[in-house]
């Protein structure tokens, strides 16, 4: 008799990590629009080191050993069948491909800013927006970074840090950044900010072209509602949390009023049984903070509970946004609790503990090397 079969549409992080642990218990197909794990963390860091970042968070898949079980598609999802239970993919040569399922964790992620998009790329192509973006901002000689949240946070920091000489600026809507974290988090990550050089303009919304997204580096001098003159600088870096859910592919009743897909405590879709949904496309709370609290082990515990007919277990999404803010810098890593209290990695740990048996070993249970 086979396995129930898995559907798992985006190998994200999230995606990523409930197909490991499924592939040892169930037969797991995974949809990937990239050719490996091509992560939304650390945005800073991927903009000014990104050699760096690839190895952490750019990792193919055949490197995955909690995916040896698993198939992956190479291909963008671009329609679902619910009641035939197939999904329906375009590979790079335009053939389509459809895969039955059992169950669907759609899990396909957001559009937000040049850095996550659901572009169906090759290896070469995911490469050349590295760079590309990497190149615009090493020769900008001042760069202003819009938006409160941590990946601009993140981005005018390792700016700061990775090229001294430009002048970095953040502008922000509100009075204080990092709305959604702990003021604690603030005040100690603004005392950095400020020690790196940062210019820091609070009070400041901008009033972005129409149309305009914020998935491209600008020159054009930015304008403000808020009634503050325009400023100019040579390189313009949009984070200005305009997210668009990936759910063009999906039906609207499985859909809020924003596009996200609507899910109860379990995870389960309503009204579908045997349809899941997880990370930054799941409306599960106003933060979608399932994207960030390992609920991938909680997803894949009540997928196999449900074909079982055991009870399922709830996600209970924390207040406050917790976790790294600025990424691992010179000095090491500090990562805040939902409290604002903050613990430090020292800088040998990370190469030696943290990378590998943390998140590595521990996390992703296992990543071959580059030989």
């Amino acid at each position: 008799m086979s396995s129930p079969r898995v559907v798992i549409a985006g190998l994200g992080d999230c995606g990523l990590l409930t197909a490991i642990h499924l592939g040892r218990h169930l037969d797991v197909v995974g949809i990937s629009a990239k050719p490996g794990l091509v992560s939304g963390q650390e945005v800073g860091r991927r903009i000014t080191r990104p050699d760096a970042w690839s190895r952490d968070y750019r990792i193919g898949f055949d490197r995955f050993r909690g995916l040896d079980p698993v198939r992956t598609v190479h291909g963008e999802v671009t329609g679902v069948d619910l009641a035939a239970r197939t999904v329906t993919a375009r590979r790079q040569d335009g053939a389509a491909e459809v895969e039955e399922y059992d169950v669907l964790v759609i899990s396909t992620g957001v559009t937000n800013g040049f850095w996550r998009r659901p572009t169906l790329q090759s290896e070469a192509e995911v490469s050349a927006d590295l760079r590309a973006a990497h190149t615009t901002l090493a020769t900008a000689g001042s760069v202003i970074v819009v938006g409160g949240g941590a990946a601009a946070v993140s981005s005018a920091a390792n700016l700061a840090v990775t090229w001294p000489g430009t002048s970095v600026a953040l502008h922000f809507p509100g009075e204080h950044a990092l709305p959604h974290h702990h003021p604690r988090v603030w005040r100690r990550v603004r005392r950095r900010l400020e020690g790196l050089g940062v210019s820091l303009h609070p009070g400041h919304r901008a009033a972005p072209p129409d149309g305009f997204t914020g998935e491209a580096i600008t020159t054009d001098p930015v304008h403000w509602s808020t009634g503050q003159p325009p400023a100019n600088a040579d390189a313009v870096l949009w984070a200005i949390g305009r997210v668009r859910p990936n759910t063009g592919w999906l039906p609207p009743d499985l859909l809020d009023d924003a596009g996200f897909v609507r899910v109860g405590p379990d995870l389960r879709v309503p009204g579908q049984v045997n349809v899941f949904a997880i990370g930054d496309v799941a409306a599960t709370d106003p933060l979608r903070s399932s994207a960030r609290n390992r609920a991938d082990r909680l997803l894949a515990h009540n997928i196999r509970a449900a074909l079982a007919g055991r009870p399922l277990r709830h996600y209970r999404p924390p207040r406050r946004r917790w976790g790294s803010v600025l990424g691992v810098q010179p000095d090491g890593l500090e990562v805040f609790a939902p409290s604002g209290h903050r613990f430090r990695f020292p800088t040998w740990s990370i190469t030696s503990v943290l990378q590998p048996w943390i998140v590595e070993r521990g996390i992703y249970r296992g990543v071959r090397r580059i030989r």
